[in-house]
């Protein structure tokens, strides 16, 4: 895995700066600088969605918002479902002793119990938020969990903009959401050019 050094301003951030760790214990195996301090979330990330090839963890703004609110953002719309096969669910929150012992490395327990206690793929629903803090996103590819990212920022932008999480809003209907998200994601999606093996 490779991963951002800890305090390293990305202004001043080198490609041989970054630090790539073995996931099955995290020993350093390259890099002089000290891995970032979410490392262990990562870690625990990668060993529990196999599928996953890279995490975005962001404190963008709008998401953000989400996150502290301990709120599961909804699907209100096709962008949404175009991103995301459902709502983007909060993991749960973490215990005192958890927070006193190993807060990074339960963050990324905590997730990954959430995804199997609802069931979700994590490349089907490529997103999370921690409670009171901010989002966590990835992809199959470093492109792909950039591009949820960003999705997931704009729909939680457009939310707020409706006035979500007013209880008057209604989630986009099920079969919408469904038709959006497999026409893009599904066994037989068709959105787009036909990929040249």
């Amino acid at each position: 895995m490779a991963i951002k050094p800890s305090g390293v301003d990305y202004a001043q951030l080198r490609a041989e700066d970054i630090v790539v760790l073995a996931i099955e214990d995290g020993r350093v195996a390259s890099g002089r600088l000290r891995p970032s301090s979410d490392t262990p979330t990562h870690l625990e990330l990668y060993r529990g969605f196999p599928t996953v090839g890279a995490i975005v963890h962001t404190h963008s703004t709008h998401a953000t918002v989400w996150a502290q609110l301990a709120r599961p953002l909804p699907c209100f719309g096709t962008t949404h479902a175009d991103h995301f096969a459902g709502a983007v669910p909060v993991s749960r929150p973490l215990t005192e002793a958890e927070i006193a012992a190993e807060y990074e490395r339960a963050s990324g327990v905590s997730i990954v119990e959430t995804f199997r206690a609802q069931n979700l793929d994590p490349l089907h629903v490529p997103a999370v938020f921690l409670p009171g803090h901010a989002p966590f996103v990835w992809g199959a590819t470093a492109r792909a969990a950039v591009e949820n990212a960003v999705a997931l920022e704009e729909v939680a932008r457009m939310a707020l903009l409706m006035g979500a999480p007013a209880e008057h809003l209604r989630e986009l209907p099920e079969a919408v959401r469904r038709k959006h998200f497999e026409r893009k994601h599904g066994a037989h999606a068709y959105y787009g050019q036909e990929k040249k093996p």
